[in-house]
């Protein structure tokens, strides 16, 4: 209990201080700072599956409300190239795990779904289905997550963009406890999507999404979520990758975590290249495609995207897509990289 209540009040802190800053999504990198912190300090909680598969499904539905028909439009429209994306940083992480066998003292089925641009949970789910160490898979997963999700912060700061807080548009999310009955409608929706979506690979995410902006689009109901329900849904999401980082798993891979960093700054830097070139093809402006092309989760990057001035929608749709992507090409990725680097 001592150690939920210390993991609280940091979180809480850390979060303030970044706000005040200026720094985007504040809460959830405030919260997963001090749970890495904690962690490798030998903390001993962890943050419960179901809730942090609750926390993406608000962030669904966060994404799902800032979607309209003009941006579904753009997407359709831009699909070849946003196709093109997908398919550059899939080969980018390629050369990069291959890098890092040869130099890095890594099997090669662990640098394969280590350095997977997919969600980190999927991946690691994979990695072990497929033989693979999940230990440093899942360490090579949530290193990188925590080097996108501080660069980022520091991109998004940097290019001057306007932080929101909270979330949702001034008007539309219920600032107390009190729940109006479109919020009751959209807690219900998000206790069923995720249910169902927990099932699949982030579907937790991506089915509350789905179903929310169908509805929402379809006018059925507008989605509304309480503010202390977002911040609950931050602060598991930020604690659920930041306690992933406990001192057994650091003591393991201690060695070989400079060759991590590298491998993941490498692979930062590769896509904010890929960004600039996808970004002219496209239009739009770069920290929405950088966002849109970073090897980060779903849920990382949505919350960047919907705390600052990106195109929510651009980014989703990249970033799922490439989701599937790798999915689908993972097993054959880990094959050719075993197999090149004998």
């Amino acid at each position: 209990m001592r150690q939920w209540l210390l993991l609280l009040v940091l979180a809480v802190i850390a979060g303030q201080v970044l706000r005040l800053i200026g720094m985007p999504a504040a809460d959830f990198l405030g919260s997963m700072l001090v749970a890495i912190g904690l962690g490798v300090r030998g903390a001993r909680i962890r943050v419960p599956t179901l809730a942090f598969k609750f926390g993406q499904g608000c962030i669904g539905l966060l994404v799902a409300h800032s979607l309209s028909a003009e941006t579904l439009a753009s997407i359709a429209h831009d699909w070849p190239v946003m196709l093109l994306a997908t398919a550059i940083t899939v080969v980018m992480s390629l050369l990069v795990a291959l890098f890092l066998v040869r130099y890095g003292d890594l099997p090669g089925s662990a640098a394969a779904w280590g350095l997977s641009p997919g969600a980190a949970s999927a991946m690691v789910a994979m990695a072990e289905d497929h033989g693979a160490d999940s230990r440093v898979v899942a360490t090579m997963q949530y290193v990188r997550v925590v080097c996108v999700v501080l660069i980022g912060a520091v991109v998004s700061h940097a290019l001057g963009s306007e932080i929101t807080s909270p979330q949702i548009p001034a008007g539309t999310a219920s600032l107390g406890f009190a729940v109006p009955a479109n919020g009751i409608l959209t807690i219900l929706v998000l206790i069923g999507s995720v249910l169902i979506g927990a099932r699949f690979p982030a579907g937790a995410l991506l089915v509350p999404l789905l179903v929310g902006a169908v509805m929402q689009l379809g006018g059925v109901f507008i989605i509304d979520l309480p503010q202390w329900l977002l911040c609950l849904a931050y602060g598991a999401l930020g604690c659920y990758v930041g306690l992933r980082f406990d001192r057994e798993t650091f003591d393991f891979v201690v060695h070989r975590l400079p060759a991590m960093l590298l491998s993941a700054l490498a692979l930062i830097a590769l896509c904010a290249l890929s960004a600039l070139f996808i970004a002219k093809l496209l239009g739009k402006d770069f920290l929405s495609v950088y966002l849109a092309t970073s090897p980060g989760g779903l849920d990382s990057m949505a919350i960047m995207a919907l705390d600052t001035e990106a195109d929510v929608g651009l980014v989703m749709a990249m970033q799922t897509m490439r989701l599937f992507g790798v999915i689908l090409v993972g097993p054959y990725l880990a094959r050719q990289i075993i197999r090149l680097s004998r």
